[in-house]
């Protein structure tokens, strides 16, 4: 007996569902990128605490930052004082209980510091934290 092994249909590779999951992690990474907050770092010499603990940083936290010049920044983005008050006045009616960090150069003089938690406590913002890098207990 012969068998005929001639297909009359050809094999051909469905495109529809493909282009669907090509579009699929398309959307999937669009939206996943958007959803992280991405913090602008600034080349700060942070001071060396041993008591430093680690904690975990909220999604909606404010980071106020003064590097070694005494220039002011918010969340990476340089600002004046006169914005920064204003931007505190603004979390405080929006949200009191939102959390600030408070990132200083070591090299920053405390005057600088010392401007920036008196305008939170002038606003009423008493969710502050001072960033600092663990000390490291292996140089002598």
């Amino acid at each position: 007996m012969q068998v005929d092994l001639r297909d009359d249909d050809s094999l051909e590779v469905q495109m529809a569902p493909l282009i669907d999951c090509v579009f699929l992690l398309l959307i999937f990474f669009l939206v996943a990128s958007t959803l992280r907050k991405i913090d602008k770092e600034l080349p700060l010499e942070l001071p060396e605490i041993a008591a430093s603990i680690e904690v975990q940083q909220p999604p909606d936290m404010a980071v106020v930052s003064v590097d070694v010049d005494g220039n002011f920044y918010l969340d990476g983005a340089p600002v004046t004082v006169a914005l920064l008050q204003a931007e505190f006045r603004r979390i405080a009616a929006d949200d009191p209980a939102r959390k600030i960090r408070l990132d200083a150069d070591r090299g920053v003089a405390f005057e600088r510091v010392m401007m920036i938690l008196d305008m939170a406590r002038f606003e009423r913002l008493t969710n502050l934290s001072i960033n600092s890098k663990r000390e490291n207990v292996n140089k002598k």
